[in-house]
């Protein structure tokens, strides 16, 4: 795709963001919003994932640690923008310090080890009542007013949502575009040829889970004025695995494949109500479907299309420099 079409792709998208909730009802804008939400999340755990080859079942602890810190500080009467940085500086922290393990293991047992952190924020969530309120979570977080715009209403409460993801896409799309973007995906590639090519291999590993748990904790400063309402069970591993299908159903590497990933998994099943109680059943043998026959993911679709009804046609580069003719 190049860059007009991809420009004219992205605009085309942002209108019909834009232009989704007008008429809805309330319950239809929350829908939406979690999806913008979940997004944000399922980036950040594509940037880990994805772009850089390193699995995590820790991303809705982020998300997690990231609603605590905003609930907690908006409850005592803070602004919910000035909670925001301390959320994202806590989620950034932990996350660099969970990405040491992965220094040292690799595939399935750096999966066990950000499972453990999962269920250990779990438990000190569940736990800690004094801080937390345990069980019972916490409950009445205001939403944002920004004086001439206030985010009490829930269409209001999208748009700003939309706001936020949008500058989260910006940074993602320059991260991804920057030397250290180049620098994941050497990572992913062969570790040792990165290394080999001088790329630090230790800091940008720590910088993926890094960068990737600041992503989580956004979507969680999100969360907990969206629904008001927070409780150790709504950060589980059955979320993280929950994003994680998000980021192998929209497609896994690469930038679009979060808000795809994150549509059929926040968005099917509520299209799939009108079939009353077989939906879940139905949502479930799709999303089995599009992992046994397009392992790469829905993004994926549209490169194998294009390539079987439209290939690109390679010139040689030394014919194209002209070195056939002398």
């Amino acid at each position: 795709m190049n860059g007009r079409r991809r420009t004219l792709f992205i605009l085309g998208l942002l209108v019909l963001a834009i232009a989704a909730p007008i008429g809805q009802g309330n319950y239809i804008i929350y829908v939406l919003t979690s999806w913008l939400v979940f997004a944000i999340a399922a980036m950040g755990l594509n940037l880990t994932l994805g772009y850089a080859g390193q699995i995590s079942l820790a991303q809705a602890s982020f998300m997690a640690i990231g609603a605590y810190v905003t609930s907690l500080l908006t409850l005592a009467g803070w602004h919910w923008i000035l909670t925001l940085p301390l959320a994202l500086i806590a989620c950034f922290v932990v996350g660099l310090l969970l990405g040491y393990p992965a220094l040292r293991v690799k595939g399935h047992f750096l999966a066990f080890v950000t499972l453990a952190f999962n269920t250990l924020v779990f438990l000190v969530l569940r736990n800690e009542d004094w801080l937390t309120g345990g069980s019972y979570g916490l409950v009445g977080m205001p939403r944002p007013d920004f004086g001439l715009f206030s985010t009490m209403k829930q269409l209001h409460f999208y748009y700003f949502t939309l706001g936020v993801t949008v500058l989260a896409a910006l940074a993602m799309w320059g991260i991804v575009r920057s030397p250290w973007g180049r620098a994941f995906k050497a990572l992913r590639e062969n570790p040792i040829r990165a290394e080999s090519l001088g790329v630090d291999t230790r800091r940008i590993t720590l910088l993926a889970f890094a960068i990737g748990s600041a992503f989580g904790g956004l979507a969680g400063t999100l969360i907990a004025p969206l629904v008001q309402f927070i409780e150790p069970g709504s950060f589980g591993l059955a979320h993280s695995l929950r994003i994680l299908l998000m980021v192998v159903v929209g497609g896994s590497g690469y930038f679009f494949g979060p808000f795809l990933g994150a549509a059929v998994v926040i968005l099917l099943p509520e299209v799939l109500r009108f079939t009353e109680g077989y939906y879940l059943i139905i949502y479930s043998a799709l999303v089995i479907v599009m992992l046994v026959f397009v392992p790469s993911g829905l993004i994926g679709v549209w490169g194998r299309l294009r390539e079987k009804f439209w290939p690109r046609h390679q010139v040689r580069a030394d014919m194209k420099e002209g070195a056939g003719l002398k």
